[in-house]
């Protein structure tokens, strides 16, 4: 089962590299995948029926493969494969495997998109297979979810075509918004029950039933799912819609695949919940009205395609309608009719794309002759349209006749409202052979007002896959047997109050009257079909569903607008303003309904030094509200940072305090490079009252936060689990530095969540200003002109000869004894020859002080991202000095490398205790004695956090090649304003002007 479920899977994701080595033939090949499992399915299929009358070993067994996922969330990989799994199984792996097949003569050879789409199709199957056989509601969600993005995919395979893309978007919402609908319920019943095994919650159905509400409303939001993905009224619109998508798409997920999987979660929770109080006003209502209105429209379409999705609507309805019933006749008609409508519907849909394919057209008022031209085709068409409007003795007319027995039994046995039911389902029928002869009649009859329609001959491989399918519905309906035993274990689930069997003669009974019924008003219908277009036409029309649903859209869109047009208005303070006041109401808001608590006892500060940290934070941040000027406010942030870090320092949290310093100092490199591609001011125009609206907002911000931290340590009531992380962190971790070891072992899942973020947005750094790549191919120092990097004019504002300039161009053309690697290339009023010498003094020692707080990290102050800020500030210092040259001597590795080999590092330190029985990110202590240093111990949380190490300085290094080197080589080619200064000049021009 598992071995299936997982080469289905395996398969469909190299489909596409194989597709480029046999072309269209490929399908063949995935079409063996299904055709393999149904083989398996066939040969093990009596395990799964045969069991005793009490549904013991086989209708509800427990799952037979579990494997533990997350056992916190109650979430298990749990399988089971029973009847009702291995009777909707056998149309998916059965009709999946012929649908592939087909595809290899129904698309093009040349068609650029068969990979994605084979890769698509085959996944689409392993969703279903695994949808019906998991054991545990929310992973039959993950699947459900599964289904529904494939088939969006699916469906707009066209997407060149808006009508393809619009389709696929409808079908996507409307199943989205039942999916949900159906996850809200399926969480209440298992939180409920205590479980989500599925098997348990039908065995103690009638001790859920007790709850009442509860239960009532999450078994209506499950059927709210069901309804959405099998198309019934009001959700009945999507799947005409779809037909948008290309044939083999409608033949196998809307006729035999993804509609049948409303149909099997409705038979999936008949046995137990079919009892429910809003049970049976849902299925009945909604699924006669769908069968009524989906036969009814049937008739008025001219697309051969949209005949068969209305007949599939209306036909779903009674399979919800059938299933619904919960007894033990109705199981069997509804596995019955599954089959056989998944049979001859399949069938049908792949007939038309024949016609389509060989005559150009589906219009059934331009088709003509087309029983002359392909007569194999028409017979294989005429079977499978037999069988839809249930003549014998096709396997259609045998699965109808058991749905007319099981209604008819259970009008017998009710009241009125049962016997108005049987007559619907009568009348629904009525419908379904009319529209069966006009797809007949339509498809390929000669119409004496159109001539004869150019049709291709049609190849055995095309028509294969129908042919099999007719074959199949001729057979069983014969010799129905086999498909009688295949549905009758389901039926075990529910109490023995009934017993009818599939069967091609019951003998003369009212149920073979009612069908002969059906057929003789079936034949007046189409007999008359001209007189009952007249009458359709005159008839008045309610509001169709799709209006309503494009009206709902178009009105969220309108809103959408408005909303959009009110908040995003370009101002980044109107933002802070929304978001800084969300955050101050919401919570605050909640302190004052709760009634929460307050602290006895208030410490203004416990040291002079403190209070003086304070003041000085205070003072920054009342600096920065009254700045003008870009540079100052930032300068006055950062004051108050590095005010919060020395705080940290005096409360005795050194790893705080460097790391708070640390961040504060690339945070100030960053921003600063980043002001200088923006006006120097602050404000364009005068701040007025807005200044102090800022400031009344920050101040009110920051009390509140105050506030929310004071309640919060006053309202503790448990000891604080930081507790025992000191012990936690030396015995368990092996460290004494807790903060360090808390982040790379006890809290390692958090850490490695902050430094994906940290990729993200280095990433979203370097895409805001680079075009392509990340700007690692940077000319190296050997290639560029001595003084031509950043070149400024060397003509004042009157046109002479700038002194500072020519002074500055003797002491720093030389290019012999540089201090840095490409410090010459540098223009020279732009060097200074003192930070030169500091920068060369100092980053050797700063990159091995920045590895030292690596690794004593675990025991000292320090840590990866310590040290990886440490070595980003001895980057930064590089390109101050030097330039962007310069730094791209000092880092010939991209960026995105040292990102990549972080993020890769930390995970392989994830993955890897699982391959000697441990658990993720658990970490190991080694102990191991050197001949000088004696015993020590090494802690495999290090690799881990050298990956957070690698990750930090991939990131400066993206900020500074962004904010940095980017901007400095574009100011460089941007054309100066003659009042700004001149061209440059070139280097001998420059050499001349200094000697003269």
């Amino acid at each position: 089962m598992l071995i299936v479920l997982t080469l289905l899977f395996v398969v469909a994701f190299a489909a596409p590299l194989i597709f480029r080595k046999l072309g269209r033939s490929t399908f063949y090949l995935l079409a063996a995948v299904p055709a393999g499992g149904l083989v398996w399915l066939l040969a093990t299929f009596g395990r799964y029926t045969v069991a005793d009358q009490h549904g013991v070993a086989g209708p509800n067994a427990p799952p037979s493969q579990v494997v533990a996922w997350i056992p916190q969330l109650q979430l298990e990989l749990a399988f089971r494969m029973d009847a009702l799994s291995a009777v909707v199984s056998l149309l998916i792996l059965g009709v999946g495997a012929l649908v592939l097949f087909y595809c290899a003569r129904y698309f093009k050879a040349d068609d650029a998109h068969l990979g994605p789409f084979g890769a698509q199709l085959l996944a689409f199957a392993a969703a279903m297979f695994g949808l019906v056989i998991t054991d545990d509601l929310l992973m039959l969600y993950v699947f459900w979810e599964l289904t529904t993005i494939l088939s969006y995919l699916l469906i707009g395979f066209a997407r060149q075509r808006l009508a393809a893309r619009r389709s696929a978007l409808m079908a996507l919402m409307v199943t989205t918004l039942g999916g949900l609908a159906m996850l809200v319920g399926m969480i209440m019943l298992g939180q409920t029950a205590g479980t989500y095994r599925i098997s348990e919650l039908i065995n103690r159905a009638p001790e859920l039933l007790a709850h009442g509400t509860v239960v009532n409303i999450a078994v209506v939001l499950i059927l709210v799912g069901a309804i959405s993905k099998s198309a019934l009224i009001p959700f009945h619109f999507w799947l005409p819609a779809a037909m948008a998508a290309p044939t083999p798409v409608s033949a196998y997920l809307h006729a035999a695949a993804m509609v049948k999987a409303g149909i099997y979660l409705v038979a999936r929770f008949a046995p137990g919940f079919a009892g429910t109080g809003y049970w049976d006003a849902v299925v009945t209502v909604l699924g006669l009205l769908t069968m009524l209105v989906g036969g009814w429209q049937a008739l008025r379409q001219f697309d051969l395609k949209l005949i068969l999705a209305y007949g599939t609507v209306s036909q779903l309805g009674l399979l919800v309608l059938v299933t619904g019933l919960g007894d033990r006749d109705g199981a069997v008609a509804a596995l019955g009719l599954l089959l056989a409508h998944g049979l001859f519907k399949a069938t049908l849909f792949l007939v038309v794309g024949i016609i389509d394919h060989q005559s150009g057209t589906r219009d059934i008022r331009q088709l003509s002759g087309i029983h002359r031209a392909a007569p194999a085709l028409f017979g294989v068409a005429l079977v499978g349209a037999a069988s839809m409007a249930g003549v014998p003795p096709l396997l259609g007319f045998v699965a109808k006749e058991s749905v007319y027995e099981a209604f008819f039994q259970q009008a017998q046995h009710g009241g009125w409202a049962d016997w108005l039911v049987l007559a619907g389902v009568v009348a629904g029928s009525m419908l379904t052979f009319a529209y069966s002869a006009r797809f007949v009649w339509g498809g390929f009859a000669t119409k004496p007002d159109a001539e004869a329609t150019a049709f291709k001959p049609v190849s055995y491989a095309f028509l294969a896959s129908p042919a099999v399918l007719a074959a199949a519905t001729v057979c069983f309906g014969l010799w129905p047997a086999p498909v009688d035993a295949a549905v009758q274990p389901y039926s075990w689930l529910f109490p023995a109050d009934g017993g009818i069997h599939l069967a091609l003669w019951h003998g003369v009974t009212p149920v073979l009257g009612l069908a002969a019924l059906t057929l003789a008003v079936g034949a007046l219908l189409f007999r008359y079909r001209r007189e009952v277009a007249r009458f359709q036409d005159s008839t008045i029309r309610v509001v169709e569903a799709e209006r309503i649903y494009r009206a709902v859209v178009g009105a969220l869109d309108e809103a959408a607008i408005w909303v959009t047009g009110r908040t995003q208005r370009g101002s980044l303070i109107f933002y802070l303003f929304v978001i800084l006041t969300v955050a101050i109401v919401t919570p605050v808001s909640a302190l004052l309904f709760i009634g929460a608590p307050w602290p006895d006892d208030w410490v203004w500060f416990d040291s002079p030094v403190q209070a003086i940290a304070g003041a000085i934070v205070i003072a920054g941040a009342l600096a920065a509200v009254r700045a003008n000027k870009r540079f100052l406010a930032v300068l006055m942030v950062s004051v108050t940072g590095y005010g919060l870090a020395l705080i940290f320092a005096l409360q005795g949290a050194p790893d705080l305090a460097l790391t708070q310093m640390l961040v504060e100092t690339i945070v100030l490199v960053a921003i600063v490079l980043a002001l200088r591609s923006l006006p120097a001011r602050l404000w364009l125009r005068t701040p007025g009252r807005y200044r102090l609206l800022r400031a009344g907002l920050g101040l009110a911000f920051g009390l509140a936060m105050m506030g929310l931290a004071a309640v919060a340590m006053a309202s503790r009531t448990a000891p604080p689990v930081s507790l025992a992380f000191p012990e936690l962190a030396y015995e368990g971790g092996g460290g004494a530095n807790i903060v360090n070891v808390t982040l790379v072992d006890l809290r390692a899942w958090d850490t490695f969540g902050e430094i994906s973020v940290l990729a993200l947005a280095a990433t979203g750094v370097a895409s805001l200003i680079f075009v392509r790549g990340r700007g690692d191919k940077r000319p190296r120092a050997v290639t560029v002109a001595t003084g031509s990097v950043d070149r400024m004019s060397e003509l004042d504002e009157l046109g002479h000869r700038s002194a500072a300039v020519l002074t500055a161009r003797r002491f720093a053309t030389a290019t012999r004894d540089a201090w840095l690697v490409a410090g010459r290339t540098l223009a020279p009023e732009r060097r200074s020859i003192i930070l030169e010498v500091v920068t060369r003094l100092l980053f050797h020692s700063v990159m091995v002080f920045s590895i030292y707080l690596l690794l004593a990290g675990h025991n000292l102050p320090g840590g990866g991202f310590s040290g990886g800020l440490l070595a980003g500030l001895a980057l930064t210092i590089r390109y101050l000095a030097g330039g962007r040259v310069e730094l791209a001597e000092a880092t010939p590795v991209s960026a995105g490398v040292l990102l990549a080999a972080g993020l890769g590092t930390a995970s392989l330190t994830a993955l890897a205790p699982l391959f000697f029985g441990g658990e993720v990110f658990q970490s190991a202590i080694i102990h191991f004695s050197l001949p000088v240093f004696g015993e020590h111990k090494f802690v495999t949380s290090t690799i881990f956090d050298i990956g957070v190490y690698l990750v930090v300085v991939g990131l400066v290094l993206d900020v500074l090649r962004s904010f940095g080197s980017e901007v400095d080589e574009r100011s460089e080619s941007r054309p100066r304003h003659p009042e700004h200064g001149v061209p440059h000049e070139a280097p001998e021009a420059l050499e001349e002007g200094v000697a003269r």
